[in-house]
């Protein structure tokens, strides 16, 4: 009986050890990853303009004082054209698109465009890269389907509706981007939010900068000397009255 007894508490401190380093090694293998995933997520996304309610709500309030209208389907928006309160986005040498990008809808108001472009013309200086244009102006039914498939997605009404619908707003492709060409964006950025010409948000899901650009803009545009960059040479020349 003894030695019954014996044999069994053996048995039985064996199989404790074991499960004990096995639930162990579980234990360690299931935590390890877990703390892995979250550092490199700190490291990769420390944005320095995190999507918010409040930047949403200065984006309507940008589109409320301009008193321009949500735009609500393909004949709005193709009357907007045709008027001129819509312009063609232009694809250059400092500016692409992405090729997912409907044409019809590389369109934006005149002082959305003017930064656009002006802000690729100082990137590709710097980097001699293209910026990448990921979207522009939207319809409502757009944006109602982008929210089936997006939970992210700005609502297609009220106090935080998108501001793509005003067509003041386009997203700039940020995936891909070094970490110099991303923070020399965000102090590009930087300096235009203090100088209450943009409200910008950095899109996690999407990887994109998001700029709501503001009417102000075009006043501010017409004060500054804004030089051809693609030709340096050339400004080079008038100044120095040379041929």
């Amino acid at each position: 009986m003894k030695a019954t007894l014996k044999r069994q508490f053996v048995v039985l401190s064996l199989l404790a050890c074991f499960c004990g380093v096995a639930f162990g090694a579980s234990a360690t293998n299931l935590r390890r990853p877990v703390r892995h995933r979250r550092h490199f997520r700190s490291l990769r996304w420390n944005p320095m303009f995190r999507p918010s309610h409040e930047s949403l709500l200065l984006q309507n309030a940008e589109v409320d004082r301009l008193e321009l209208p949500r735009i609500q389907n393909d004949d709005e928006l193709e009357a907007l054209k045709a008027s001129g309160a819509l312009l063609p986005i232009r694809a250059s040498e400092t500016l692409r698109f992405d090729p997912r990008l409907d044409p019809s809808r590389r369109y934006s108001r005149p002082w959305t465009r003017d930064f656009v472009e002006d802000l690729s013309q100082a990137y590709y200086h710097r980097f001699h890269q293209q910026i990448q244009v990921n979207s522009a102006v939207r319809t409502v039914k757009i944006q109602k389907r982008l929210r089936r498939h997006n939970r992210n997605a700005a609502p297609a009404d009220g106090d935080t509706a998108s501001s793509h619908l005003a067509g003041v707003t386009v997203d700039l492709q940020r995936r891909g981007m070094s970490k110099e060409q991303v923070r020399w964006m965000e102090h590009y950025l930087f300096y235009m939010k203090a100088l209450g010409l943009v409200e910008p948000e950095e899109e996690r899901r999407q990887w994109v900068f998001h700029v709501m650009v503001s009417g102000h803009y075009s006043e501010w545009r017409e004060t500054q000397d804004i030089v051809p960059i693609e030709r340096p040479e050339t400004q080079m020349t008038a100044e120095n009255g040379t041929k």
